[in-house]
Order: C-alpha cells, then sequence, then structure tokens
C-alpha cells in the first residue's frame, strides 16, 4: 500500500494531461478583470462625456437668452434631457453656481457637493443669479452606481457610501448684459 502511495508522484509527472487546465485558471482572472475594468472605465467616460456635453449646451443657453436665468430644478431638467446615459439623471444630479470675480479670482474647492442615497435630505447647494458681466461657475455631479463594482477598476474608485461614484463637470461663463 505505501508503494502504491510512493510511486503516485512519479506517475503525476509524467503525466502531461490537463496542462492548459492550470494555465486556464491562472490567466482567466486576470483577462476577466481587465475586460470587467475596460467596460466600466467606457462606461465612465461615455457617462462623463455626456455630462459635460450637455451642461456646455445649457450653459449655452443660458449665455444666448440674455434675461433668463433659471432656477436649480429647470437646469437640472434641461440638463438631464440631454445627458440620456446616466440613469435616474433628475434624482442624482446636483448643481452648484457660484459668482466669482475673474480679476481675484478663488477656487471652488475640492468638497463638490453631491447626492447620496443613504440620505434621505438632499444636501444645500449655492446657487446664485448673477448680474450683468459676472462670471459665473457652475459645477454638476452626477452619482452613479459602477456595472462591475468588484473588477479591479471599480473596486479602485471612490465611492460614498451608498456605492455610487462622482462624475463631476464645471463650466464656467459671463452674464450677459440685460
Amino acid at each position: 500500500m505505501i508503494r502504491k502511495f510512493a510511486k503516485l508522484p512519479r506517475v503525476f509527472r509524467r503525466d502531461e494531461e490537463g496542462t492548459v487546465t492550470v494555465e486556464f485558471v491562472i490567466m482567466v482572472p486576470f483577462f476577466l478583470g481587465l475586460f470587467l475594468s475596460s467596460v466600466e472605465l467606457g462606461l465612465m467616460s461615455l457617462r462623463y462625456s455626456y455630462l459635460e456635453r450637455s451642461l456646455d449646451l445649457a450653459v449655452r443657453d443660458i449665455r444666448l437668452t440674455t434675461g433668463f436665468t433659471p432656477n436649480h430644478d429647470e437646469l437640472v431638467t434641461k440638463i438631464c434631457d440631454k445627458a440620456a446615459v446616466i440613469p435616474n439623471c433628475e434624482d442624482n444630479l446636483l448643481l452648484e453656481m457660484v459668482t466669482r470675480d475673474p480679476r481675484n479670482y478663488v477656487e471652488l474647492g475640492d468638497n463638490t457637493l453631491c447626492t447620496n442615497r443613504l440620505n434621505d435630505a438632499q444636501p444645500v447647494t449655492r446657487f446664485e443669479d448673477g448680474s450683468e458681466n459676472d462670471l459665473m461657475i457652475l459645477r454638476a455631479c452626477a452619482k452613479v452606481t459602477p456595472i462591475f463594482p468588484t473588477s479591479a477598476f471599480g473596486a479602485g474608485l471612490a465611492k460614498d457610501t451608498s456605492g455610487d461614484y462622482a462624475i463631476v463637470v464645471m463650466n464656467a461663463f459671463v452674464q450677459e448684459p440685460r
């Protein structure tokens, strides 16, 4: 009986069946993670591009329509009509619009206000109406759930307590004279 077990390692060394399976088991998780991360990155880039483009179009409408100052909800609706790839856009998009002096510019800061599904109350954002020739900074933040949160790229994203990551886009414009 002991001789039988002693010969077993020699049999396994000579037998070449299943060697491809070992390579497959080692390499497939790597390629699967690479594939899932590329899909996640591609969709994130698409959502960012759509949000940036729709914000640009909404700002263009504000600049060209002299005397029109939309409120927060009107502007969110206008942006979300054009940003079709952001799920639940009107619920997950938050805008911040502030006036800045172009001769003494002060940055907005890194603490972007965004929505959070776990909090019932929405955060209060600054949404100031500018007067003639004022420099207006408009910042939009959309919260999106990753498709593959456990992939290599999805796990590396900075997420909030509900598991969403933020897409932040900024735009600047000068309020036209009325």
